[in-house]
């Protein structure tokens, strides 16, 4: 068996803790959603995966763009003249980060709807909606 180089070492590394903060994330999106009706609760699962994938990446991203900006300077050859472009990470961001909100709210959307009527868990009935359902009526 070969020894690894450090930078191996560095990456395995790497990718170990991205793998704990992804299961990390898995565990806390499946207590936000726990309350899914069982059949939905089965579909649920691999949106779950995924999107803990995807907002670990996303805060990576974040990182990277943080550190690095969302442009930088490209020139086609050393003789052309330099011009900023969208870096190729930033355009990731911007796409992973609506494939992540798409999911989360398909996630969403599955959970049981509280009943009408009911106010929900610390809110208080300010009369708006008798109002609003009132004048229907």
């Amino acid at each position: 068996m070969a020894k690894m180089t450090a930078e191996e070492k560095k990456t395995s590394r790497a990718k170990a803790a991205k793998k704990t903060r992804v299961t990390r994330e898995e565990k806390r999106l499946r207590l936000v959603y726990a309350k899914l009706p069982k059949d939905a609760a089965a579909i649920a699962d691999g949106l779950i995966r995924r999107a803990a994938h995807m907002r670990i990446t996303l805060e990576d991203y974040e990182v990277d763009l943080d550190d690095k900006g969302a442009v930088e300077m490209f020139s086609q050859s050393e003789k052309a003249v330099p011009y900023e472009r969208e870096r190729p990470v930033a355009r990731l961001y911007n796409s992973l980060n609506k494939n992540y909100q798409s999911i989360i709210k398909q996630l969403s959307d599955m959970l049981p709807k509280p009943e009408e009527g009911l106010a929900l868990k610390g809110e208080v009935d300010d009369g708006f909606d008798e109002f609003v359902h009132g004048r229907d009526r």
